[in-house]
């Protein structure tokens, strides 16, 4: 793989920035005229506006075996017809283990199952009653994918290189699977950059715009739609203006199992409870078993439901919401602002607890005792209630000039633009967020690299056997802030063999670490007397192994090579084909329900893109595509008041008993 570095030399050469989130993504470009977000006045095409794409996909089995996708806003729209194979959130899942995702798998409508090495996956049904795994990275692939695609029509080139940002909280697992997923998109991860830091430098071109000359300390509170970081960042400007402004971590904190979806999810159990109580609906006690005994169709409901009362309730005082359940019982709703916010308060003292312990440990730094800014990152910051707790603990009124949703892409432009060398108006000194060490003797923790220390680090520490005549040492390498192994996560194991025997304590074995500015942990270790050595790359155990990125990146290339304008065609056709099912089974379920002349609306944008798959099935050469591409759209767009009426419809076989 091209050295990253290598960029410097060719300014010209393209280098995005991608803000992969839970909810949405999107990417942004820097040049001489500054950042923007790429796609910001398109529409259509899996977007929702303002550049910002859905981070969902919805995978269409066919008939040979293969699965066509959907990526963005349609995926997202019909998420309640195609429940099981719509994968919302999947960010929350990378680099994590079945039982890691235990918590969020019963508010999930699709299937969440061990794959290889314990990892969790998603399960897609096939029509011959099978299901095709497919892991997280894989899943994000397709997003980072289309979002590369967008990125190439805006900037009229390809696109090959992007810094992607994560939570300042993700660990090495989960860091490791963002690049995978790059790698599988075709994108070659040259950073990757926490999220409140990316946010610090899109502050930061704002600060040196004010021709602000004195350091300044920002603390950082992003909260997305699945994660939470609190970072405290030194923005020291340069003392010439041709001399780059430094940007240095002083803490990070945070929950990489903490955001929006939690509100979603405490709303859910909300409307489930109440009903149940209401209705003698029969569900079972424990809110899970409650979950998994409905309907997938019906768990999505819901959540699109919860996440709609979300939203409101950000700009309005109460929201209403009546659901039908079927058997002439409706489960009428207000939820008032106050209502919901006691809901999330445990959650959102668990981050306000958060930015406690990093303020303090942002206290023992130089220039860190006190908070000059505060900056707010992530949807889920536009609750009220959230810039209230944060505005109260940090005692100043937040930075809002910056749109939370785009903040992190336009500050991951930036480092892109440095990395290409196009700009040097930044230095960025990132943090470790957790603790690197190796066991020792009796399970306990020698941390080589601790907690907060700026990227890139190197550490040695010199150890030795603690049996005679030990010919070989096993190496477990931990992370965690805990002082025993068994309370850290393991990243990997290596062997040190080959050592001549030797009394216990007489071998000299001097480990390395070196975190390189990825945040990628390389370990190395020699035996100083008889020169053995041993190195590794850590691939959590959670990833994927070079050699299944390798076979999975292969496969993509392999279909890369079709060309581009039949490829989109024969989408376009698939798509066409799926939506027209999904619309003529929902004609026949709730037709008499929509007034005819919009059945007759519905029927005549069918009847034009089933002529235009036809066509393109006897020549594709025949077809526009911009034309296919414009009466799918009229279509869809026709078919919206058909789709709530298909919702409403779902919602009436959840299950119950009459009294």
């Amino acid at each position: 793989m091209p050295d990253p570095d290598s960029n410097a030399a060719d300014p010209n050469s393209p280098i995005i920035g991608i803000d992969l989130g839970t909810t949405n993504s999107l990417a942004a470009y820097a040049d001489d005229a500054g950042p923007r977000i790429l796609g910001d006045n398109a529409s259509g095409s899996g977007l929702v506006g303002g550049g910002i794409m859905p981070s969902v996909v919805r995978y269409e089995p066919q008939e040979d075996g293969s699965l066509t996708t959907i990526v963005g806003l349609d995926a997202r729209e019909r998420a309640v017809e195609f429940p099981l194979t719509t994968i919302a959130s999947v960010k929350r899942l990378m680099g994590r283990s079945l039982a890691d995702a235990a918590g969020d798998a019963p508010y999930l409508p699709y299937s969440i199952v061990q794959g290889p090495r314990e990892m969790a996956a998603v399960a897609i049904p096939t029509p011959d009653g099978s299901a095709t795994l497919l892991t997280p990275q894989e899943v994000s692939a397709q997003i980072l994918r289309a979002i590369k695609d967008k990125a190439e029509h805006a900037l009229g080139t390809p696109v090959h290189k992007a810094v992607v940002t994560v939570p300042a909280y993700f660990d090495d697992a989960q860091r490791q699977a963002t690049r995978d997923a790059g790698r599988l998109a075709g994108l070659e991860v040259v950073r990757i950059v926490s999220e409140p830091t990316a946010a610090a430098l899109a502050y930061g071109l704002g600060s040196a715009q004010r021709a602000k000359a004195e350091p300044t300390t920002v603390a950082v509170y992003d909260l997305g739609g699945g994660t939470f970081d609190i970072s405290i960042l030194r923005i020291t400007p340069g003392p010439t203006p041709e001399t780059p402004a430094i940007f240095q971590v002083l803490a990070t904190d945070g929950d990489t199992r903490l955001g929006g979806d939690d509100a979603d999810h405490a709303l859910v159990a909300m409307f489930l409870t109440e009903a149940n109580e209401r209705f003698n609906l029969g569900l079972p006690d424990k809110l899970a078993e409650a979950l998994g005994s409905l309907p997938p169709q019906t768990r999505r409901a819901l959540l699109t439901f919860a996440q709609n009362v979300k939203h409101r309730l950000s700009d309005e005082a109460t929201a209403a919401i009546s659901i039908d359940l079927g058997e002439g019982r409706t489960y009428d709703r207000t939820i008032s602002r106050e209502e919901f916010e006691a809901l999330v308060k445990p959650w959102l003292d668990r981050s306000i607890a958060a930015c406690q312990r990093a303020k303090r440990a942002a206290a023992k730094q130089p220039g860190g005792d006190t908070i000059d800014a505060v900056v707010l990152v992530g949807g889920s910051t536009r609750v009220p209630a959230v810039r209230k707790a944060v505005a109260d603990f940090f005692q100043l009124d937040p930075y809002t000039a910056l749109d939370p949703d785009r903040v992190v892409a336009l500050g991951a432009a930036v480092q892109a633009s440095t990395l290409a060398g196009r700009s040097r108006n930044s230095l960025l000194l990132d943090a470790i967020p957790l603790s690197l060490g190796i066991e020792t003797v009796g399970g306990a923790v020698a941390k080589l690299v601790v907690a907060g220390s700026t990227v890139p680090a190197r550490a040695k520490e010199t150890f030795s056997t603690s049996v005679d005549n030990q010919t070989a040492i096993e190496l477990k390498v931990l992370q965690g802030e805990r002082e025993m192994a068994e309370d850290c996560r393991e990243l990997g194991t290596f062997h040190l063999r080959g050592i001549p025997p030797m009394p216990a304590g007489v071998p000299q074995l001097e480990v390395e670490f070196l975190v390189d500015a990825n945040g990628v942990l390389n370990v190395s270790a020699i035996e100083k007397r008889s020169g053995q050595t041993a190195t590794l790359q850590v691939i959590p155990n959670h990833g994927l192994t070079r050699d299944e990125v390798n076979a999975i990146e292969a496969a993509a290339i392999e279909h890369a090579r079709d060309d581009m304008t039949r490829h989109r065609i024969v989408d376009l056709v698939a798509h066409a084909n799926l939506d027209i099912k999904w619309i003529t089974e929902a004609m026949d379920r709730v037709a008499d329900q929509l007034p005819a002349d919009l059945r007759e609306q519905i029927n005549a944008s069918v009847n034009m893109v089933q002529d235009l798959a036809a066509q393109a099935k006897e020549d594709w050469r025949s077809v526009d595509p911009e034309a296919f591409a414009k009466a799918k759209q009229a279509m869809d767009e026709a078919s919206v008041p058909l789709h709530e009426a298909a919702i409403s419809a779902s919602l009436k076989g959840m299950p119950g008993r009459t009294t």
